[in-house]
């Protein structure tokens, strides 16, 4: 059996909707030829890929895996044209990269074998990619963590702050009140007092009112 004639510089460019699910697919490539995906992916997202390619075998009569096939795998943003990955692999190995604006990511994967002697080589590539799961950052957490952490101190430091300043209202409200409860108490005695020197004013008036007449009367 043998491997099907394809055209040396066909290119084919897919559109893959991966929203935090894998997509798995397997494509052929021959020597010198490049696939390309388009993948829209939103800023900040963290893309895994795993990809992994069988060299075809004329004696075998079938796709098996050769340790000196190679894979260059190329990203890049389509709309500034900013290189994200270039890597070259193993037959089997992982990518990973993170979008830092959103728009259309180019992926393109090719064979690194770029000498006369494998002019003839079919590859079958497999490829799996998931976006928006990856190892957790460790280090950004504790980074995090850390600002939370001081966020939390000085929430704490406000808060001390805000219980003294309502000690110092209930004291000065204490001392307030203490205040007007005694000038409260010395208006009553004043009152007091000047009710008692009105009354013992007017006795005295209605003694010597009294006593006037009677002197009178007796002449």
């Amino acid at each position: 059996m043998a491997y099907p004639r394809r055209h040396p510089f066909l290119t084919l460019c897919l559109l893959l909707v991966l929203a935090a699910a894998a997509d798995a697919l397997h494509f052929y490539l021959d020597t010198n030829e490049k696939r390309c995906f388009i993948e829209e992916l939103p800023s900040d997202t963290v893309v895994e890929g795993h990809y992994r390619a069988l060299e075809w075998s004329e004696t075998e009569q079938k796709y098996v895996e050769n340790p000196n096939l190679g894979i260059l795998v190329e990203v890049d943003e389509l709309e500034t044209g900013h290189n994200v990955v270039k890597t070259r692999g193993p037959s089997d190995g992982r990518f990973t990269f993170t979008s830092h604006d959103s728009g259309d990511h180019s992926i393109c994967l090719s064979s690194n074998y770029g000498t006369s002697w494998f002019t003839n080589t079919h590859i079958r590539l497999y490829l799996d990619i998931v976006v928006g799961s990856t190892k957790p950052d460790v280090e950004h957490d504790r980074t995090h963590v850390s600002e939370l952490s001081q966020k939390l101190r000085d929430l704490n430091m406000k808060l001390e702050d805000i219980r003294r300043e309502q000690q110092y209202q209930r004291e000065r409200e204490a001392a307030f009140r203490d205040l007007s409860e005694a000038t409260n108490a010395r208006a009553v005695w004043y009152t007091l007092a000047q009710i008692a020197v009105l009354i013992a004013t007017c006795a005295w008036q209605l003694r010597h009112l009294r006593r006037f007449f009677e002197e009178r009367k007796m002449h």
